[in-house]
């Protein structure tokens, strides 16, 4: 290739890119002038605010309508979309969370030298957020940070399902299916509504080698300061070398976290 022909390739590779950068910038700016409005708002108005030709604004409107970023309402006006509230709620509980369980995930494994995770729901899965684990716990952790997970299959995804009610539970099996990983794997209704009646009861979930066989995990609730559950805390370890003090200390650095978070434990009846 010669050097006019190089020049042009990364003149237009330049263009592209700062194109790109510009779409962006003009996407943001009718967002912030869509926030700044309580009630929707015109097109007309959003292209003088944002000193974008109509056309323009009305183009890259409908493709954040398309996105569930922005709400078209009547008479042809837009308001911010309710996929930034979900978006805004996701992050808060997963940032909140990180912070407030750091330093106890920390303690929690020097004191246990196993793998402790720290999960979210995400729709009909579990999104594992942070991980505190070492070598010398001899286990390879699998799922990596980002990784997801069946909430059937997990111990952390057992505490959300049991937090639903019978038909939301219900809903899930249907668009689930209820597939399994291991000949353990919990793939019946009945079975899954037994486990999660011992969930509602003790307060807590295990995987018995569900999601991978020789691996088994317990798991605690992690709640906000409005007492929503939000996350939750899981010890992970090969099966037999499972202690059952495991369970009281994972707990106790739940309620941890959780009060990092300005939870109030209720007290406790005499």
């Amino acid at each position: 290739m010669t050097l006019s022909k190089v020049a042009k390739v990364s003149k237009t590779t330049s263009e592209a890119g700062k194109t790109a950068i510009q779409v962006i910038e003009r996407m943001m700016n009718l967002l912030d002038a869509l926030a700044v409005h309580e009630e929707s708002t015109g097109l007309k108005n959003l292209a003088e605010e944002t000193q974008l030709h109509p056309s323009t604004a009305h183009r890259i409107l409908n493709d954040l309508v398309a996105c569930r970023l922005v709400e078209r309402g009547d008479g042809g006006t837009y308001r911010l979309g309710l996929k930034l509230l979900e978006l805004g709620n996701l992050v808060k509980a997963r940032l909140s969370v990180r912070e407030a369980a750091q330093a106890p995930m920390r303690a929690l494994h020097k004191l246990t030298g196993e793998t402790i995770n720290l999960s979210v729901r995400q729709g009909d899965e579990i999104v594992y957020i942070d991980r505190a684990y070492s070598e010398r716990s001899g286990m390879q952790v699998v799922r990596a940070i980002g990784g997801r997970a069946p909430l059937h299959l997990t111990s952390v995804g057992k505490l959300f399902l049991a937090s639903d009610d019978a038909s939301q539970v219900r809903a899930y099996v249907t668009r689930t299916g209820l597939s399994g990983h291991t000949k353990n794997s919990i793939t019946d209704l009945s079975k899954l509504d037994i486990e999660l009646n011992h969930v509602k009861k003790d307060g807590h979930a295990r995987d018995n080698e569900e999601l991978e066989l020789g691996v088994s995990c317990i798991a605690a609730e992690i709640f906000d300061d409005s007492g929503k559950l939000v996350a939750g805390l899981s010890l992970s370890s090969p099966t037999d070398r499972i202690q059952s003090e495991w369970l009281r200390q994972l707990q106790d650095t739940a309620i941890q976290i959780s009060k990092g978070m300005g939870y109030i434990p209720k007290p406790a009846i005499a």
